[in-house]
């Protein structure tokens, strides 16, 4: 069982949704990044998503694009993102922590190498948004015998002819994509996502998690009341990019968390 697995055992257990946050790797530098991440369990977040600075992040919007800019500018590395979680480590050996990004700079560091250092480091599962299905054998078969699990995404035009093969690796949970599009473009809609919830749900045993389009506490409460939880992502990194301090940032998640929780 991994961290993920067993933070969902805990979570069904309280009869609690999960809150999920995404913020990027060392941003706006590596300090005031690490701090942010270290306090977030502290701010309610069940699991938290390290996004790995990338050139190009085609499924991101400007929020999380510039947030990567501005990361990879400071310095940021795969290494650096890696040692953000290994100093998590020392402090919280129970929150899940699952690295969010593109294939290419897993690709360029080796994956056999990757996933050994991902696993030393304390990395509990990865969403690599660039790799289909097709390309299982690249990373996600070796992750899996790593013991990472390795979380797919299914989006509005996964029809039930695509869904089984999106589903058939995949381990830890589903991040269901709520809206057509790139992160930070509109607003989930509780009244469209939760048929979709409820149609990849009749297919896996898997905890379905929602994501894309949150920004408030009612949002979060409205979209976890009809998936088993939802993830924010660039409303957080919107509070980093204006500038908010560490306390600020997670007095804002701890609302988008009491929002998911109370679901």
């Amino acid at each position: 069982m991994t961290r993920i697995d067993a933070r969902f055992e805990k979570l069904r257990a309280e009869g609690k949704k999960a809150f999920v946050a995404y913020v990027m790797a060392g941003d706006p530098d590596f300090d005031s990044a690490l701090e942010v991440v270290k306090g977030l369990p502290g701010a309610g977040v069940d699991i938290i998503e390290l996004g790995l600075p990338f050139t190009d992040p085609m499924a991101d919007g400007p929020t999380i694009q510039l947030a990567g800019q501005r990361a990879l500018a400071g310095g940021m590395t795969l290494e650096k993102t890696l040692e953000t979680v290994r100093r998590f480590r020392e402090g919280d050996q129970e929150t899940p922590i699952v690295l969010m990004g593109y294939y290419n700079p897993i690709y360029s560091r080796g994956v056999d190498r990757f996933l050994a250092d991902a696993q030393e480091a304390g990395v509990d599962g990865l969403i690599v948004v660039d790799l289909p299905p097709e390309e299982d054998d690249e990373l996600c078969i070796p992750a899996q015998k790593a013991g990472l699990n390795f979380i797919r995404l299914a989006t509005p035009t996964t029809d039930d002819k695509r869904l089984p093969k999106v589903l058939e690796n995949t381990s830890g949970f589903v991040y269901y994509v709520s809206i057509t599009g790139i992160t930070g473009a509109a607003a989930a809609q509780s009244g469209e996502v939760g048929p979709e919830v409820a149609r990849i749900k009749a297919q896996t045993d898997l905890p379905v998690i929602v994501g894309f389009g949150i920004r408030t506490p009612e949002t979060a409460e409205e979209i976890a009341s009809v998936a088993d939880g939802c993830v924010v992502g660039s409303a957080i990194v919107g509070e980093i990019a204006d500038g908010r301090s560490v306390e600020e940032i997670l007095g804002f998640v701890k609302g988008l968390a009491e929002g998911a929780h109370r679901a």
